[in-house]
C-alpha cells in the first residue's frame, strides 16, 4: 500500500482550505469588505444541535447490574414521556434547520459581497484605466482638432496647387497638341512639297532624258543617212585609177582650206575626243561670254560650244565648211551655216557680233591669210566685244612628236606672238595668252625651266577684246 506524500497531504489540505474559504469566506483584510461574522451563529447553531442530539439520550453509567436496571426503567420512561416531548423536539430541530438555512443564506451573501468587491475591485481598475485613456483622448482630441485644421488647411493648399497643376497642364497639353498639329501639318505640307519637286525633278528628268533619247536616235539617223549620202557622193565622184600620182592640190589664198578627211565626224571623234569630252574643255571659255546677245563660232565642228552657248541662254550661230558637220549641228537643234570663213566674215549683210569663239582653225590656214582673219574677225566684234582663238601650242615640241601632223588638213602652227602681233594690228587690244594641257606625265624628270620653255602645254588660248 502506498504511503501518501507530504507534497500530496499538504496540497490536498490546501485545496480543501481553498474551498472552505471560498463556500465560507471570513473577514481577512484583503477585499476591504466587513462581512457578517458568523462564528457566534455557527457556535450556537452547534450547541442547538448537540442539545436536540441528546434528547431521549440517557447519560451514560458505570456498567453493572445496578446500571442496566436504572437504564431499562429510564428507557420506559423516556419511551412513555416520547409522546409528550415529540412537538418539542420537532420545534428543536426546525429552529435548528432554520439557523442553518440562515447560516447558508449569510454564507451566500459573504460569497456575493467578496463577488461584488472583487468585480468592484476589477471595475475600479477599468475606470482608471478608463480615465488614463479618456486624458489620452482628450490630449489626443486637442492635437487631433489641432491636427485637422492644419491637415484641412494643407488639403485646401494642396488642392488648389493640384487644380492649378492640372490647368498648368490641361494648357501646356493644349498647347504642346496645337504645336504637334502645327509641326505635323509643316512636315506634312514640306513633304508634299518635296514629294511635288521630287516627282516635278524626276518628270523633268524622264522628260529630259527622254528628249535626249530622241536627239540622240534622231542624231544616229542623221549619221546613218549623211553616212550614206557620203558614200554615195564618194562613189559617184571616184574617177578612174591612175598610175600616175596627182601633185598635191595647194591652197589658194581666199579660198576654202585642204580638203577635208574622207569622214571629218570619225576623224573628230577619234582623234579629237568624244563630244562629252571637248564640251568639258571649253567650259572653261564659255563663261567668257555670259551676258553677250549674239556669239559667233567659226569652225563650229559637232557644235560643242555652240550647246554650252544654248544651255547658258546666249543666241549663237556657227559655221563650218563640212556638209556632215552642218547636218550634225542642225540634228541637234542648233544654228549651223555651212560656208567658208572669209566669204562669212567678209559678206556685208554678215552681222556684228558680241564674242567670236574659234577653235582648232588657225593651224589649218596659210599662214599668209592670217592677217586677214583677224582684220575681218576685229571688223565683226560690237565695242567691248571679245574674241578666242585656240590652237596648238608650237612652242611644245611633244605637238610634232603626237597629234599635230595626225590631221593632214594642218599646214603649220601659229605661234602665239604672232597672232598677238595680227590681233594688235587688228585695233584689239587686252590680248591675254593661256596655256592649257600643261601636266604632260612623260616630262615630269627634266628641268623645270627646260619643261616650261620646251612642253609648256599642247594647246593655247589667245584672247582679245575690241576696245
Amino acid at each position: 500500500m502506498d504511503v501518501p506524500k507530504i507534497e500530496d497531504l499538504s496540497a490536498a489540505i490546501k485545496a480543501i482550505r481553498d474551498r472552505v474559504a471560498a463556500r465560507y469566506p471570513v473577514n481577512d483584510g484583503k477585499t476591504g469588505l466587513v462581512l457578517v461574522d458568523l462564528e457566534a451563529v455557527h457556535k450556537a447553531r452547534d450547541i442547538a444541535e448537540t442539545k436536540v442530539a441528546a434528547i431521549g439520550v440517557l447519560n451514560p453509567r458505570a456498567p453493572g447490574l445496578l446500571n442496566d436496571v436504572i437504564q431499562f426503567f429510564k428507557r420506559l420512561a423516556t419511551r412513555a414521556l416520547n409522546w409528550m416531548f415529540r412537538g418539542q423536539i420537532e420545534f428543536n430541530r426546525a429552529s435548528t434547520n432554520s439557523t442553518q438555512a440562515l447560516l447558508d443564506a449569510l454564507n451566500d451573501f459573504n460569497r456575493l459581497a467578496v463577488d461584488l468587491s472583487t468585480r468592484i475591485e476589477q471595475l475600479k481598475s477599468r475606470i482608471e484605466v478608463c480615465e488614463q485613456q479618456a486624458y489620452q483622448n482628450a490630449d489626443i482630441e486637442s492635437h487631433w482638432l489641432q491636427w485637422r485644421r492644419e491637415w484641412e488647411h494643407k488639403l485646401a493648399t494642396n488642392e488648389i496647387q493640384f487644380l492649378r497643376g492640372v490647368a498648368d497642364l490641361e494648357a501646356a497639353f493644349h498647347q504642346r497638341t496645337v504645336q504637334m498639329d502645327q509641326s505635323m501639318r509643316e512636315q506634312v505640307k514640306a513633304q508634299h512639297s518635296d514629294f511635288e519637286g521630287a516627282l516635278a525633278r524626276y518628270s523633268a528628268d524622264i522628260q529630259k532624258r527622254l528628249w535626249e533619247d530622241f536627239r540622240q536616235a534622231r542624231l544616229d539617223t542623221e549619221r546613218l543617212i549623211h553616212s550614206e549620202l557620203r558614200l554615195l557622193r564618194q562613189k559617184m565622184t571616184a574617177g578612174p585609177v591612175s598610175v600616175t600620182p596627182s601633185p598635191t592640190p595647194q591652197p589658194v589664198p581666199g579660198s576654202s582650206p585642204a580638203p577635208e578627211p574622207a569622214d571629218s565626224i570619225a576623224f573628230a571623234a577619234r582623234f579629237r575626243g568624244p563630244e562629252d569630252y571637248v564640251r568639258e574643255e571649253f567650259k572653261a571659255y564659255a563663261g567668257a561670254y555670259r551676258g553677250a546677245k549674239n556669239v559667233l563660232d567659226i569652225g563650229c565642228g559637232r557644235g560643242e560650244f555652240l550647246e554650252l552657248m544654248r544651255d547658258a541662254g546666249v543666241d549663237a550661230v556657227g559655221i563650218d565648211g563640212s556638209a556632215e558637220a552642218v547636218a550634225l549641228g542642225r540634228a541637234k537643234g542648233l544654228n549651223v551655216i555651212q560656208a567658208d570663213l572669209f566669204d562669212y566674215l567678209a559678206s556685208p549683210e554678215t552681222p556684228a557680233y558680241d564674242g567670236i569663239f574659234c577653235a582648232q582653225v588657225v593651224e589649218h590656214l596659210p599662214p599668209d591669210l592670217l592677217p586677214e582673219l583677224m582684220r575681218l574677225v576685229a571688223a565683226k566684234l560690237n565695242p567691248g566685244g571679245i574674241v578666242m582663238f585656240e590652237t596648238p601650242n608650237p612652242e611644245c615640241l611633244a605637238i610634232f612628236a603626237t597629234h599635230f601632223y595626225i590631221d593632214p588638213t594642218h599646214t603649220r602652227p601659229a605661234p602665239a606672238q604672232l597672232l598677238g602681233f595680227y590681233l594688235e594690228e587688228a585695233g584689239l587690244g587686252e590680248i591675254k595668252v593661256t596655256y592649257r594641257q600643261t601636266a604632260i606625265p612623260e616630262t615630269a624628270g627634266l628641268p623645270e625651266e627646260f619643261r616650261k620653255k620646251f612642253f609648256n602645254g599642247y594647246d593655247y588660248v589667245i584672247a582679245a577684246r575690241r576696245p
